[in-house]
């Protein structure tokens, strides 16, 4: 097989692709209307671009025929779905675009996604992003659910889709560049807080799927793996990626927020002053 044969989709989806055509899009259309002092920097609109693709990558080319016939591929693509990909989109810092945007919506059809925004406050709950953010992993993890998303195609979109969701919503809640300070973005130390919470229930799991003695996803026996893997090798690799890397994260992601938080302590005077000027 050809490398440009292994960037074509093994499942071919044209909603995916448009999904992401659009995004792309969107994101440029407001990138150039925008004023040039206000418009984000190189690095950011390359990180940007790179936690699309790569979550496009792991989707729709051949990566995602792999992660339907090995665990450990497939625990690598929700790795992906669900925390790097939305992380590095949210590092990115899309707000001002995104905001752009908005503004050139009518304004006769802004009170039209005022559903959208209600549902957005709801979900963006600290305590219920938290608990959908890690209650997700295991109701797809679940050995019956799994069997089935594995099996059901429309089941399995549902599933990946669901992953990329819930991690855009979570990280952006993490990582909002608003400040708490001037504004009513979630305050450092819950967000901190967050990630210690969602973190230790992965570990978990990870940990039962290292250590169990049988077969847990028994699934990838009956349709058969892509390479000739001892399975308990592929559960074990699975298992390890389950555990180690979201953890990972979670630690990088609480060094990234108290980073931010002694920064805007140090510069505290200046946004008591400007929050003072606004009122």
């Amino acid at each position: 097989m050809s490398a440009a044969e292994y960037l074509l989709p093994y499942d071919f989806s044209p909603l995916t692709i448009l999904a992401y055509v659009l995004v792309l899009g969107f994101y440029a259309y407001g990138l150039f209307g925008m004023p040039e002092s206000e418009r984000p920097g190189g690095g950011r609109i390359f990180v940007f671009c790179l936690g699309v693709l790569l979550c496009y990558a792991v989707m729709q080319t051949r990566f995602d025929y792999y992660s339907q016939y090995m665990f450990f591929v497939h625990r690598g693509q929700h790795l992906i779905l669900h925390h790097l990909g939305p992380i590095l989109i949210a590092l990115s810092n899309p707000l001002p675009v995104m905001q752009h945007l908005y503004r050139q919506i009518p304004k006769a059809l802004r009170p039209y996604l005022a559903p959208v925004g209600w549902i957005y406050r709801v979900l963006q709950q600290p305590a219920l992003a938290s608990f959908l953010f890690f209650g997700l992993i295991y109701l797809w993890l679940w050995p019956p659910i799994h069997f089935d998303a594995m099996l059901s195609r429309d089941l399995y979109w549902v599933m990946n889709w669901s992953m990329l969701l819930d991690g855009l919503l979570f990280w952006w809640l993490i990582f909002d560049p608003r400040s708490p300070i001037t504004t009513n973005a979630l305050g450092y130390g819950k967000r901190m807080l967050c990630l210690a919470v969602v973190a230790i229930p992965q570990m978990i799991l990870g940990a039962i799927i290292v250590f169990s003695r049988g077969m847990v996803y028994d699934v990838y026996e009956v349709c058969g793996r892509a390479w000739p893997m001892p399975p308990e090798t592929d559960q074990l690799l699975g298992g390890l990626l389950t555990w180690i890397p979201p953890a990972m994260m979670s630690i990088l992601g609480i060094l990234i927020i108290l980073r931010r938080a002694m920064r805007d302590d140090v510069n505290r005077p200046t946004h008591a002053r400007a929050k003072e000027v606004t009122q």
